[in-house]
């Protein structure tokens, strides 16, 4: 699982049956660094690159999130799905220390 920021939306025209229900988002993955203070206050752009992740959680722009990419994302579906994030979580703290 990685932690990101939302940073806006991706807004889709036309796109398959199977994600209906849901939104694309814009996420912007964080540093380590920035994890104490990710959810207290709006953390700058780190310098990963930004990730399109899907979201059928409700998760929107400023929040913080916890989302995983390949084999992992296509895991909750019962079906094959082509996708390559996928929202997992939305956090209202992060406390975290590192070794």
């Amino acid at each position: 699982m990685r932690i990101g920021h939302v940073i806006g939306r991706a807004t889709m025209v036309i796109q398959q049956a199977s994600f209906k229900g849901g939104r694309w988002l814009l996420v912007n993955p964080l540093d380590g660094s920035q994890f104490n203070d990710a959810c207290a206050k709006r953390p700058a752009l780190s310098a990963q690159p930004t990730v399109v992740v899907y979201d059928n959680l409700g998760a929107g722009e400023g929040d913080i999130i916890g989302f995983v990419e390949g084999a992992e994302a296509t895991a909750p579906f019962d079906h094959p799905i082509p996708i390559d994030a996928l929202n997992i979580a939305i956090f209202d703290s992060i406390s975290y220390h590192p070794l």
